[in-house]
């Protein structure tokens, strides 16, 4: 179920005489209610749930926004797109973000740690799957840019790396 069809389904709802409905579609599920605190609630097979606030009645949806393009920010507020200084570590995936391989485990790294090539920084988990994160270049942590245990999007940049 593509989102112009979950956006369908809201539509159907606010103009109906019903409160809730629910679908389930090749193993997902999703449930809008209505007058509930206005939240959509979906519910993919991992047993997830993710909400959505709906709009209004009668709002117009409007359509998902592009995502940023600007470059990440250094603590300093210099550009990291921009300088040649740092090497960005971006994630490849989306997932949550993990700095050590459990939860009582010291972190795989910390700022100020020297990094070579071939090292595990952090781990990614998407769909049940611990994926490590390694370095592909020498260099010095100059900054963790995510929370432990927050979820990443595709390309988003984890670490930056100053190059030695």
């Amino acid at each position: 179920m593509n989102i112009q069809e979950i956006r369908q389904l809201i539509r159907i709802v606010e103009k109906s005489g019903i409160d809730e409905l629910e679908l389930e579609e090749e193993g997902r599920k999703i449930r809008i209610r209505k007058n509930q605190n206005n939240v959509v609630v979906a519910s993919p097979q991992n047993g997830a749930s993710v909400q959505y606030a709906l709009p209004p009645a009668g709002a117009e949806v409007p359509p998902p926004a592009a995502p940023a393009s600007a470059p990440a920010e250094t603590a300093s507020g210099e550009s990291a797109a921009d300088s040649d200084k740092y090497y960005e570590v971006r994630s490849p995936m989306v997932g949550t973000f993990y700095r050590a391989p459990a939860p009582d485990a010291a972190p795989y790294v910390e700022v100020g740690d020297t990094v070579s090539p071939g090292q595990t920084l952090c781990i990614i988990e998407a769909m049940k799957l611990m994926n490590e994160i390694q370095s592909e270049v020498s260099g010095k942590i100059a900054k963790i840019l995510v929370e432990n245990a927050q979820p990443v999007e595709y390309n988003q940049v984890l670490f930056l790396i100053e190059k030695t």
